[in-house]
């Protein structure tokens, strides 16, 4: 690869090498330095996918978890501060298992189209590896390996370009059953508006808290009990109020506190915003970025018509028409190059859309 190729794959993770040759190997495959010398992906491979499987734990534990309390209120230091988690062991594996499976992890690489990058010798070329899944899952966690390498294993910075990778939330959604559309969408919020997360105070209910003032309280009732028995507070990174609400269980008095917190934060205008997503449009990483948005739900897969016609010379004239089903526009893009087309018509429907909405 060039140094424009990596340059543009890095851009693409969110994440910058201080070693780009650590990068460059991450695509190697091992038929090729067999023939050729040098070192491949193997070992980046296994570090990856020791590193992803941290991440994921991670991202699950936070999604999910909380503690009983945390410290802020001195007259609750000596109670146990549990850490507590809305899902059991068996459901946290299970999602796991769906995150980091190799067919997952194989659609994500197509997403980006990194196989194309891929460094292989004749034969592999020519049984077509790039096509394989597993090929496909071993780049994902080679990529994820030279990351965790090149960061010195700072969890921030892998973290970030495993969710960029990964997109975990495609695959999870929200769990109307149990609430965690609350807690996990104030999450989401906080953690691209601030990133941070909100800080949680759950403890036993205490009448005298229904009246004080000082907090904005949900109008919400328990679900399963007329007497609540748990109050949650919550505090946001970057708003100066803190949101209280009661329930009849721990689980559904935080969840309940979300859903208070959202409120406010729809209603003061503080939404996360389609513009928020993508901090930097631009050409080079048009497609992808309209991919994400369309995978984050503010309208469908992006679709592209290729045509094609011959200039003067005999030249070969590619044109690219990119239609997104819920919007009327439909944008065009015009190059000897058929990749170029394609971003020249993404780009223009990406811009259209974030001027839109």
């Amino acid at each position: 690869m060039n140094k424009k190729e990596l340059n543009h794959i890095q851009k693409q993770i969110d994440y910058e090498f201080k070693n780009p040759d650590l990068l460059q190997q991450a695509f190697i495959r091992r038929s090729y330095s067999e023939e050729h010398g040098g070192e491949n992906n193997e070992v980046l491979e296994f570090i990856g996918d020791k590193a992803l499987d941290l991440i994921v734990v991670k991202y699950l534990s936070d999604r999910y978890g909380y503690y009983s309390h945390d410290y802020e209120d001195v007259s609750l230091a000596k109670l146990p501060n549990y850490y507590m988690n809305e899902c059991d062991e068996g459901e946290l594996t299970e999602m796991k298992s769906r995150l980091v499976q190799k067919k997952k992890l194989a659609e994500r690489i197509d997403c980006f189209g990194f196989a194309d990058h891929l460094v292989m010798n004749k034969s592999d070329k020519d049984d077509k590896a790039y096509n394989s899944a597993s090929v496909k899952e071993d780049l994902f966690e080679a990529i994820i390996g030279a990351v965790a390498l090149d960061s010195n294993w700072d969890l921030d910075s892998i973290g970030r370009v495993v969710e960029v990778m990964l997109q975990p939330e495609d695959e999870l959604g929200d769990d109307e059953d149990n609430g965690s559309n609350y807690v996990g969408a104030l999450q989401e919020w906080a953690l691209s508006k601030e990133g941070e997360l909100p800080k949680y105070h759950i403890e036993p209910y205490n009448t005298v808290w229904m009246y004080m003032g000082g907090y904005r309280r949900g109008n919400h009732r328990p679900l399963n009990a007329a007497q609540p028995k748990y109050q949650c507070k919550i505090k946001l990174p970057g708003i100066n109020e803190v949101f209280l609400d009661f329930g009849a269980s721990q689980k559904e008095a935080r969840m309940l506190a979300a859903k208070t917190a959202l409120e406010y934060i729809e209603s003061h205008g503080l939404e996360f915003s389609i513009k928020d997503e993508i901090k930097d449009p631009n050409y080079n990483d048009s497609i992808g970025q309209l991919e994400t948005l369309a995978r984050r739900g503010y309208f469908s897969i992006p679709e592209y018509i290729f045509d094609s016609r011959n200039d003067e010379d005999g030249n070969p004239i590619w044109t690219c028409e990119c239609s997104i089903e819920e919007e009327d526009e439909i944008m065009q893009g015009e190059s000897s190059s058929k990749k170029d087309a394609k971003k020249q018509a993404a780009f223009k429907m990406l811009r259209y859309v974030l001027d839109c909405r």
